[in-house]
């Protein structure tokens, strides 16, 4: 059953919501759509609190080390770590508190191509048991290719069973943001969402585009109860006003 998965986003050292497509290496500030008062720590108190496991810590670039740390302390073994994951800091951040580790970037050369060599090494490294691989991707017609570098650069993996059922030997899990529409709060994108929801392998999450409520029935619908969903720009915890935290505790409460 579809269910809920928290998330915190950290850019220079604070919780934020940001438009994914607008961040850049260049010196140019992304679209903010919420800057939060809020540590990390604090969100990730009250997901403990709630009972709410599977949630991610994604770092958007640097400077936000300290901020990560502290939400995994808060909630140790309840949340996964992503960006700038590698074979160096793999094992230090899953002693640092986190559940799993999420890992792009390293698994592909500089020009986008898949590393195969890196996913035996981190497997190796860690386990696959505590792996996720993040496929988040940008549209290319009707396909979808994962991007890397904080969704600037795309690979050349476009995403599709096959390429779910190669890479399932390596993972846990797969985490799927859809940049294109991520913050923008203008709906999920259902083919997307319907595409993942036929695998019915590994558990998935996808993040991107939802507004309200009812975004969460939609993919529920179109993954068949496959695919969890992340919430952000839209909830009212991030300055939102489409959807309530208290509204997705009780979805995930009538899913069990």
């Amino acid at each position: 059953m579809t269910r809920f998965r928290p998330c915190i986003d950290l850019h220079n050292g604070q919780v934020k919501q940001i438009v994914g497509g607008t961040l850049r290496d260049d010196g140019t500030a992304p679209n903010e759509n919420h800057v939060s008062q809020h540590e990390a720590s604090w969100f990730a108190e009250k997901y403990r609190t709630d009972g709410l496991t599977g949630g991610h810590v994604i770092k958007l670039g640097p400077g936000n080390d300290d901020a990560a740390r502290s939400a995994l302390a808060a909630w140790p073994g309840g949340l996964q770590i992503g960006g700038g994951i590698n074979h160096q800091n793999a094992t230090e951040w899953l002693d640092a508190g986190a559940s799993h580790v999420i890992v792009t970037s390293w698994l592909f050369d500089e020009k986008g191509a898949l590393l195969p060599s890196r996913l035996d090494q981190m497997v190796q490294l860690i386990g696959r048991e505590r792996l996720v691989i993040d496929l988040s991707c940008r549209r290319d017609g009707s396909s979808w290719y994962v991007a890397m570098n904080r969704w600037q650069t795309r690979t050349n993996v476009n995403i599709d069973l096959a390429t779910l059922d190669r890479l399932s030997a390596y993972a846990d899990e797969f985490l799927v943001h859809a940049a294109d529409v991520e913050g923008l709060c203008q709906g999920v994108d259902l083919e997307l969402v319907r595409l993942l929801g036929k695998w019915n392998g590994l558990p998935i999450t996808y993040a991107g585009g939802a507004a309200s409520m009812s975004d969460l029935e939609q993919v529920a619908d179109a993954s068949q109860g496959n695919v969890d969903i992340t919430v952000g720009s839209a909830l009212d915890l991030f300055g939102g006003d489409g959807i309530t935290y208290q509204d997705l505790l009780d979805w995930n409460a009538r899913q069990k």
